[in-house]
């Protein structure tokens, strides 16, 4: 059964969660240290900019306006992304303490309340046979929300842990994320064309600074004394909680698409676009928010979670797309 669990991880799990675990790795065993983290530190400023600037440059208007028509359906998968999933991170806050720590519940929180994911949620729609189009422009608006709507609720959730630094938070979260987003979406009439001729490449830029960035954060996390603090049971826990508050959002949504009355490909579209978090823009938000000591801790989860969402989603989108099949 082992053998099967590892053969079955390594198929499905993609090449850019393994680099992560490499970079992780990475950072364990060769840190940066003193001028070289205070370099890569100061870049990874920049790097956040940069990232930010291209997701304004890559998010058409058209996306964000054209499902307008389906505002009920907009609507649920707003709420599943950032009101149902804090409500299910507070649900299973006396289990994740019981089970790890206060350090790794703040990482668990801090995934509750950021937007969906783009590309995973439109790939397993469009798998399942689910509305496409539906799904880019959820994908897209909840990207957007996020820039504004996790820094609040990160406020309302850990205000206690945060009361010290969360001005600041605020501020540099305006200055790295809003402006270069707003940037990005003021230089579209001239950049745009440049940009969707380069989308693969730029997908590229994408992923390297996040792994630029997971880098940086855990080699401090190394460099503090992080994992002579996380045991291995505490981390079997961790996966075990974040495997549970998956299931709860997976059901969750299901649940709510079909208690609604939605069509099948729209049921499928808020299963996918309201079940899911997203990597890229969690891991520069919580280097801004949260003290170089902690972003580290609180990226774990949210690690863990990105992978058991990618394999879970993988498996239902597969079921979905093989039901919808006619029969011989």
């Amino acid at each position: 059964m082992i053998k099967r669990a590892f053969s079955y991880l390594s198929k499905h799990s993609d090449g850019f969660t393994n680099a992560l675990i490499l970079t992780v790795i990475l950072a364990v065993f060769l840190p940066a240290k003193g001028q070289v983290y205070s370099i890569f530190k100061g870049a990874s400023t920049l790097v956040v900019a940069l990232l930010f600037f291209m997701h304004g440059l890559k998010l058409t208007p058209a996306n964000l306006w054209a499902g307008l028509t389906s505002w009920r359906l907009h609507l649920v998968i707003a709420l599943a992304t950032f009101a149902m999933f804090p409500a299910l991170g507070l649900l299973i806050k006396p289990l994740a303490l019981f089970l790890t720590d206060g350090r790794l519940y703040m990482g668990l929180l801090f995934v509750c309340v950021l937007p969906s994911t783009v590309q995973s949620s439109i790939a397993f729609t469009s798998i399942a046979g689910g509305n496409v189009a539906a799904a880019v422009c959820a994908a897209s608006f909840s990207s957007l929300l996020g820039v504004f709507v996790t820094p609040l609720l990160v406020n309302l959730a850990l205000q206690a842990n945060l009361d010290s630094s969360l001005p600041q938070a605020i501020r540099d979260l305006c200055l790295q994320l809003v402006l270069p987003f707003a940037a990005g979406q003021a230089a579209r009439p001239w950049l745009a064309g440049w940009i969707n001729r380069r989308k693969a490449a730029l997908g590229y830029v994408d992923r390297l600074s996040v792994l630029f960035i997971v880098y940086v954060s855990f080699s401090h996390g190394t460099t503090s004394g992080l994992w002579g603090t996380l045991s291995v049971p505490m981390f079997l826990a961790l996966i075990l909680v974040c495997l549970i508050l998956l299931a709860l959002a997976l059901l969750g949504t299901f649940a709510a698409g079909s208690l609604l009355g939605f069509p099948r490909e729209d049921r499928i579209t808020i299963l996918f676009c309201g079940s899911k978090k997203s990597l890229v823009a969690g891991v520069p938000m919580a280097n801004i928010i949260f003290p170089p000591a902690l972003a580290s801790v609180i990226i774990l989860p949210l690690m863990v979670f990105h992978q058991a969402q990618l394999l879970a989603c993988s498996y239902i989108s597969r079921k979905l797309a093989d039901r919808a099949k006619p029969g011989p």
